[in-house]
């Protein structure tokens, strides 16, 4: 199998000089917990719920997050994606084989690779794919085999 069969092909990118509230109207409202940066067409980061989360500090830190007099408007301190986001980003081709995908997020304890198309970002791929496949294959591998000792019981 290989990752083209697995990745989410529509990504939610950000640039570097955008503010971070951009990416916390992404993980919030898109519902999406990885972020590739993307700068002229390439792949310079990668920004995670976690990095957002991190970036806002403490729960007790009232300045992290302010809203308006109303309290309608909720808008993050101001910091660029540049400052958040994680450099060197580990990736994969479409063609790179998912185990070797899965491998690589385990072995580098990442739950995300960009995949890349010549240099152009292409997918993103993450650990909820690869667990929604891996569900999807044991669900009917354990039907299979209830099939078999069903027919087994009734001869």
């Amino acid at each position: 199998m290989r990752v083209e069969e697995l990745m989410t092909p529509n990504v939610f990118t950000v640039d570097p000089h955008d503010m971070v509230d951009r990416v916390f109207f992404l993980i919030h409202y898109e519902k999406v917990r990885h972020i590739p940066v993307v700068e002229k067409g390439k792949v310079v980061g990668i920004v995670s719920d976690r990095d957002m989360y991190k970036a806002l500090g403490p729960k007790s830190n009232s300045n992290a997050i302010e809203s308006n007099k109303e309290g309608t408007e909720l808008h993050v301190v101001h910091k660029k994606v540049q400052n958040i986001m994680r450099r060197g980003v580990i990736s994969v081709t479409s063609d790179t084989l998912a185990s070797e995908a899965a491998a690589l997020m385990t072995s580098n304890r990442i739950s995300a690779l960009p995949v890349i198309g010549g240099e152009k970002l292409v997918g993103i791929l993450s650990s909820t794919d690869i667990l929604r496949v891996f569900s999807k294959i044991e669900h009917a591998k354990e039907r299979r085999e209830q099939r078999i000792a069903d027919r087994i019981s009734h001869s």
